[in-house]
């Protein structure tokens, strides 16, 4: 199955802002029931019994209504692990309500170096083309103290004919045409490596497969990365 780069509705600017907002609610409960919200708790346990820290501070980049990391925050807590959580997307009207909000480029992240221990983002990758993603990782990196984090769908046949079958689960229909354009625009595991093996030079890379199609890639950061720059693929 080839990547088809269909563009989605929820990336315009000229989508309602109602209409976001329940987009942005189904795709909440879309994680909350297959996979999403574990995907990243997961990761951050890996990051956890890595380098035996129980606290970060994270950045979590295109966030929408921040529930991922918000209810991945709440079950880590149980484990003792806790985490402080910034939301960051490009438009405020995508944003929870509260002060821990910045609306700002993902690609040009207003933070200065090392500001994060972990930058965070889920169900975005997809939307970068190659350049992009590399670009993103790039930045996630100098704003990072430990690792960036990626949550995204894998691209499958049978992924695209779960998203035909969800649609009575949608309340939106920005929902239901975004859902399938996302699978088809996904990337398949060894292509995100590829693509971060290639333009993040030094990066140690992990990505581990979840549940319903699911993937998740922990970049590491090292000192090569200080000196790296990121190559337009």
């Amino acid at each position: 199955m080839q990547r088809v780069d269909v563009e989605e509705i929820l990336d315009s600017d000229s989508c309602p802002a109602p209409e976001a907002k329940s987009s942005l609610q189904d795709m909440g409960r879309i994680n909350r029931w297959f996979g999403g919200v574990a995907t990243t708790r997961q990761m951050i346990e890996r990051i956890a019994a890595e380098t035996g820290r129980k606290h970060f501070s994270m950045l979590e980049v295109a966030s929408g209504l921040g529930e991922v990391p918000g209810i991945a925050s709440r079950q880590l807590a149980r484990r003792g692990i806790t985490l402080d959580v910034i939301f960051l997307d490009r438009l405020r009207s995508h944003l929870p309500i509260g002060n821990h909000t910045v609306v700002a480029d993902a690609l040009a992240l207003p933070f200065a170096d090392g500001a994060f221990d972990l930058v965070s983002s889920s169900l975005f990758a997809h939307h970068l083309a190659p350049g992009e993603l590399a670009q993103f990782v790039h930045e996630g990196l100098r704003v990072s103290r430990v690792a960036v984090l990626i949550n995204d769908l894998i691209r499958h046949p049978i992924h695209l004919l779960l998203a035909y079958a969800g649609w009575p689960l949608m309340r939106s229909h920005i929902s239901r045409l975004d859902g399938v354009a996302s699978v088809k625009r996904a990337y398949e595991p060894e292509e995100l490596r590829k693509i971060l093996a290639a333009n993040v030079l030094g990066a140690e890379i992990e990505i581990s497969r979840h549940y319903l199609f699911r993937m998740g890639a922990i970049v590491w950061k090292n000192e090569t990365l200080a000196q790296s720059t990121w190559i337009a693929a």
